[in-house]
């Protein structure tokens, strides 16, 4: 157990600091004076665009690390309790294979084909 505490330790590590440096950027100004410009207003529809669809990557790709977050902190958690490495679906031994690839999963591949199949989030 002390080696998957050790890698979720440094995955959660890396994930907020991925995540501060997202937000930065996300908030970064791309208009007025961080462009050389007089106003915050780009002076071309494409640039407004390009603005546009780069603040909804960098919102989708926080969004994305947040979940992962929150994952990587009920894995921990379920160390604590005695619980990890087993499918919260079928009460099977998750393979180590998985836990290896992605030691925050909730449940053995065939529990996660199910549930995604289901429409729901493994």
């Amino acid at each position: 157990m002390d080696r998957y505490r050790d890698m979720l330790i440094t995955l959660r590590n890396r994930l907020s600091a991925d995540m501060s440096q997202l937000s930065e950027e996300g908030l970064r100004q791309t208009g007025g004076e961080a462009s050389g410009s007089l106003s915050n207003t780009p002076l071309h529809l494409a640039d407004l665009g390009s603005d546009t669809f780069a603040e909804n990557v960098t919102l989708g790709m926080l969004e994305n690390e947040n979940l992962t977050l929150k994952e990587v902190g009920d894995a921990l958690g379920r160390i604590t309790e005695g619980t990890f490495g087993r499918c919260e679906g079928c009460q099977g031994e998750i393979a180590r294979e998985r836990l290896q690839a992605l030691p925050y999963v909730r449940y053995c591949v065939r529990c996660a084909q199910q549930t995604e199949a289901e429409g729901g989030r493994p």
